[in-house]
Parts: structure tokens; sequence; C-alpha cells
């Protein structure tokens, strides 16, 4: 699969030291320079880099960069993540890693095999009693508790302990970088393996229930008017695909991460230079709906 990758600028610095005598030798030639730097940093910003990845099984080489990328979800939440990705590759018939399909042996990457995202479903009704599992459903209840009414934190729980009809953790993780386009095939093969799991009675078969933990944002600017009744959602989706699964949840709210972190993922985030406040939103889909949301995929990133 071919998708295009924004390379994103972090910064352009300059030799303090030249800086400072050119600008004693010439002060006009320094305008000049500063023009010409202001250039070519805006080329640089807007550079496109055309980038094929490739889905490949989870397998054990890939535990540091799925590790690293749900510690991205949870960040400092009380979650065992390093047992959650062992879990991840010991279920290898369920899920997809995402790596640069062919890096040129002069390239300065330093890993090859680098993770840039994963999907993957942990059936935590099938799984109940393992530390990770019980630690994202306590995570869940106790910021359901604090961010909506006491009946819809009841109707969680009981939907949770329910071992008729299992609740499985949808996991979709990527660099920031990487287009949500990819997320098309990965989503359509995922559903393809729990179908199969499902019909070969392996572990984290077809599940009732979706449970999704989005990485979101909102305007830091944002306030709820006085009166009038409360707004429509501001919240912006990381991975904007995830818009289409909260559009079918029966059940969602949003959690503030802000003390957590001071942006979505890493280092400081804004659109168009607008700060941004970041969240978590968890969204309760019934699997009945995913042909819905898959035609939704198709509709909107079929390239």
């Amino acid at each position: 699969m071919a998708s295009s990758a924004k390379r994103r600028a972090v910064g352009l610095g300059e030799n303090p030291e030249e800086s400072e005598h050119s600008s004693d030798e010439n002060p006009e030639d320094d305008e000049d320079s500063l023009e010409d730097d202001s250039e070519a940093s805006e080329e640089e910003i807007n550079e496109e880099v055309l980038v094929d990845f490739e889905a490949h099984t989870i397998s054990g080489t890939d535990f540091n960069g799925v590790k690293k990328l749900l510690q991205q979800l949870f960040l400092k939440a009380h979650v065992n993540t390093a047992e959650m990705t062992d879990i991840i590759i010991q279920q290898n018939h369920i899920g997809s890693v995402i790596r640069q399909a062919e890096v040129p042996e002069d390239s300065d990457e330093e890993d090859p095999d680098e993770v840039f995202g994963f999907i993957s479903m942990l059936n935590l009704t099938e799984r109940k009693g393992v530390q990770c599992v019980e630690e994202v459903k306590e995570l869940i209840v106790d910021q359901c508790e604090k961010n909506t009414n006491h009946s819809v934190m009841e109707q969680l729980e009981l939907i949770l302990s329910d071992t008729s009809k299992p609740v499985g953790l949808l996991l979709s993780e990527r660099f920031i970088n990487v287009p949500p386009q990819i997320a098309l095939p990965l989503h359509k093969q995922l559903q393809e393996e729990i179908a199969e799991a499902q019909r070969t009675n392996k572990p984290s078969g077809k599940c009732h229930y979706c449970l999704m933990i989005s990485k979101t944002c909102k305007e830091v600017t944002k306030s709820i008017p006085a009166r009038g009744g409360a707004p429509k959602d501001e919240y912006l989706f990381v991975n904007a695909e995830e818009e289409f699964f909260y559009e079918q949840a029966i059940m969602k709210f949003h959690y503030s991460v802000q003390d957590e972190a001071d942006s979505c993922l890493s280092g400081r985030w804004s659109f168009d230079d607008v700060p941004m406040k970041p969240f978590r939103t968890v969204m309760l889909i019934p699997a009945d709906r995913m042909p819905i949301i898959m035609d939704k995929l198709k509709e909107y990133l079929t390239v």
C-alpha cells in the first residue's frame, strides 16, 4: 500500500557566531540571507515524501515499537503496556504492524524494521483476570464515573461483566505523519481475521461490542455557553477515521489527559497554530455496526 507522508520540520537553527559575524560585515546581505532562510524553511516544512508501507504479521521483533505506540495512547495511566504488548504478539493471528516497504541500504533510517503503526483486538471478556486487561477496565470505569452520570457508569460496568456478550478492545495506533488512508486496508484485514478466529475457535474471536480509546484534542480557548444548552462537540480526532466509529457508538465520553502530557502525542501540539488540550475519547460500538463503519471508511479513505 502506498501512502503520502508529510515530513515534519522540528526547527531550523543557525550558528550564533556565524550569524553575528555576517551581521557585522554586511547587514544587507544578512537581510537577504534571512529571506532565503525563510523561503528554505517554508520549502522544507511543505516538503512531501512518498513512502510505501506494508502490513506484516506482528512478531516478537515488534515488541518495542508496539509498546511505544501503546504508551502514546495510555500515557501515564496505570496500565501494564509491556504485558499488553506480549499478548498482542502472542495472538498474532489477529492484527498487523505497519512498516516501510523498502528501505535502501544507503538510507539514513536507523531501523529498517521500525513500526510505524499497528492494529489489533483484545478480547477483554475472554482475558478476564489478566493484569493489563483489568487495569484497562478499571481505567475506563473510573473515568466514566468522573465524566458521566451514575446510570452510564452502571451500564458500562454491566456490559463489561456480561460474559455472554464479549467486549473487544480495538487498538489502532500509528505515528502522526502516517496518513489515515492506511487505516482502510488494516481495518478490513482485521475484520476478516476476527471472523476467521471465530470460525476456528481461536482466541479473540468476534466480540459483541467493540471498545475504543481514541486520542482527541479540543481548543484550549473553547468555552461552554452560560445558557442555551451544551455546544456541539468540538473534539478533533488525531486518527481522523475514528470519527466514523464515534458516530456509531452507543456510549461515549471524553476525559482530559492534560496533567499527563502537554500534547496529544508528544511535544507540543496545535492545529493551524491553535493550542489544543489533549483528551481521550472512549467509545462503545455494537459489533453489528461495523459494516456501516467499513462502508464509511471505504467512501472517505479510498485513494
